[in-house]
């Protein structure tokens, strides 16, 4: 009996089979997550240079109110004014994707 399960080899093809499928397999989900990954860093950038376009300057005046009786001020609140500038990364002017290849250096002993 021993001797018969040493020499059974019936499902060895199976098996390279099922290795070299599965080895496809997830060569090709790296490469498909890789899409993936690039497909929402584009999205997440666009939501970004939305963020970025928003105007966010505002402009209050303020008020006041003199007393009735005897003059002078009874309460008052003064004005406020932001003027929102662009920003560094505002309009896509920052590369987040990928950086471009760069040479390498000489190597130092």
């Amino acid at each position: 009996m021993l001797r018969t399960l040493l020499n059974d080899e019936a499902g060895f093809i199976v098996s390279a089979e099922l290795v070299l499928v599965a080895t496809i397999l997830v060569i090709g989900m790296i490469v498909g997550l890789s899409e993936v990954q690039h497909a929402v860093v584009a999205e997440l950038n666009d939501v970004a240079d939305a963020i970025g376009n928003l105007n966010q300057s505002y402009c209050y005046s303020g008020f006041s109110k003199s007393k009735q009786h005897g003059g002078g001020v009874a309460a008052y609140t003064r004005g406020s004014i932001f003027n929102d500038t662009q920003d560094e990364c505002d309009n896509n002017q920052c590369d987040i994707d990928c950086d471009v290849p760069v040479n390498e250096g000489p190597k130092r002993n």
